[in-house]
């Protein structure tokens, strides 16, 4: 397929809607997609343009419920006849590689990168660059994209630690009592370590004593578990609370100190529905919200823009690269009533011996 030239005229993203709609990080089902399989595309349409749409894992449910069939939606109504091709690198990153290279060598219009590794990308980006096939950095920040979309992500490790601060509060607790633990995610995600680096930032300015830190290879639940686990098995003081970086590390997290009968203040990011059923269940103090359609909307409109050879302008720039970020909320109990909606349904978090948590929550 022959990439088309750049025209150089101007797409301004920065007015796509992003108001935060209702979602939810739920339920995966039978995956499409996954490894070097293809799934559906996005558009029924024959038309010549064509998008890569390269995701990390499945692990985190989000990008197969969300990310996928919104990128899809909107690329569809940006241009009909635009054709997404979609691959799922199950958190290889070599694998992820090779489904790059072949979406270079199959000559699409424009690639959707959000990378395994970071850290690893330089090379196969060399390669698209020299045909001149535009590259935009999904979610997860790499150097050498020609757009980018995500969420502050030191700005949403602020809010994971002041939940944190706001549990310890809620019970009572000092938060300069005792140690709290940190339970990070993957330490090849770019994310987690502004994730991190926000959350010590606050927990530090408020006093707290970080006793122990840990990285969650692959944001591997079990890892987060059996490290926790480990912990508490040592001398040294129960934590008054462990902060995780997400809902998926958060539920091992979980797992071990109910294990140890620990009670402690634990909180999550992705709003996943196994974490807002765990705050209903009062094992797990808060998550983090984050609306993933405005972001996929975002891809898409500069994917089909950037496909057409138009320069993209995003509403602020990250490291010199343009750049749009979704607005991100912290959620408790108190809140999981106000982002059920068109993306999180009731339903699917009222399920057996949470429903009638989530009628004394006001979750209908």
């Amino acid at each position: 397929m022959r990439h088309k030239p750049k025209s150089h005229r101007k797409l301004a993203l920065f007015g796509a809607s992003v108001a935060i709609g209702a979602l939810a990080l739920s339920g995966c089902g039978n995956q499409k997609g996954q490894g070097n399989a293809e799934a559906d595309s996005g558009s029924s349409g024959d038309g010549d343009v064509t998008i890569a749409l390269l995701l990390p894992e499945s692990k985190t449910t989000r990008y197969e419920s969300l990310d996928k069939p919104n990128f899809e939606k909107y690329v569809a109504e940006a241009n009909p006849d635009a054709k997404v091709e979609y691959r799922n690198a199950n958190q290889d990153a070599t694998q992820q590689q090779q489904q790059f290279e072949a979406a270079v060598t199959e000559g699409v219009d424009a690639i959707v990168l959000d990378p395994v590794d970071a850290s690893a990308v330089s090379s196969a980006l060399s390669k698209a660059q020299a045909k001149k096939i535009p590259v935009i950095s999904y979610d997860r920040f790499f150097e050498g994209a020609d757009y980018y979309t995500s969420f502050d992500n030191k700005k949403i490790g602020n809010l994971q630690g002041q939940a944190v601060l706001d549990g310890l509060e809620d019970e009572g607790t000092d938060p300069t009592s005792g140690p709290v633990w940190m339970v990070n995610g993957d330490p090849k995600d770019p994310n987690a370590a502004d994730f991190k680096a926000g959350a010590e930032e606050t927990l530090e300015d408020a006093g707290v004593d970080i006793a122990a830190s840990h990285d969650t290879l692959d944001w591997n639940p079990d890892d987060a578990r059996q490290w926790v686990e480990g912990q508490l098995q040592g001398d040294g003081e129960e934590p008054i609370a462990i902060y995780a970086a997400n809902d998926g590390t958060a539920g091992g997290v979980i797992a071990a100190v109910n294990k140890a009968k620990v009670d402690t203040v634990i909180t999550g990011q992705d709003a996943e529905v196994d974490g807002l059923q765990n705050i209903l269940k009062g094992d797990q103090y808060a998550t983090i919200y984050k609306s993933i359609p405005p972001q996929a909307e975002f891809a898409a409109n500069a994917a089909v823009a950037l496909a057409a050879g138009e320069d993209v302008d995003g509403g602020t720039t990250y490291k010199d690269t343009p750049t749009d970020f979704v607005e991100a909320e912290v959620v408790t109990k108190d809140t999981v009533k106000d982002i059920v909606g068109d993306q999180i349904k009731a339903e699917d978090i009222c399920t057996g011996s949470v429903k009638e948590l989530c009628d004394d929550a006001g979750v209908k």
